[in-house]
């Protein structure tokens, strides 16, 4: 029986080995830049890298990298109480959207301080 036990723990470690190893496409989105998220299509995942420079409204903000500036929706818990400036280089992981206007507009799931 200790026998049957063990070679069943070791198999299950191994099956969670194999399912660890993925390498499709991420839910947080590819890599992009502000000019590649502007032209993506709507409900596209896209994670970007750079600066909130201004807060426009609300939960709207100004969003700018090294290739332009793109408007951003950050809800309140996203910021989790934390300080971020315009100095402060971030990594948002959002979707594009559109808003009845037809202007572009990333929604943004998750916000990280980045190195």
């Amino acid at each position: 029986m200790k026998n049957y036990v063990s070679l069943l723990i070791v198999f299950l470690l191994l099956s969670a080995t194999s399912f660890a190893q993925f390498t499709g496409p991420s839910a947080t989105g590819r890599i992009s830049t502000v000019v590649e998220a502007r032209s993506a299509p709507v409900d596209t995942y896209v994670t970007i890298t750079g600066n909130i420079v201004a807060h426009l409204r609300k939960d709207y903000y100004t969003f700018r990298d090294q290739t332009g500036e793109v408007r951003v929706e950050i809800e309140p818990s996203i910021w989790r109480n934390r300080k971020i400036g315009p100095d402060t280089k971030v990594r948002l992981v959002a979707e594009v959207d559109r808003n009845a206007a037809g202007t572009i507009y990333l929604w943004v799931e998750s916000l990280e301080i980045a190195d």
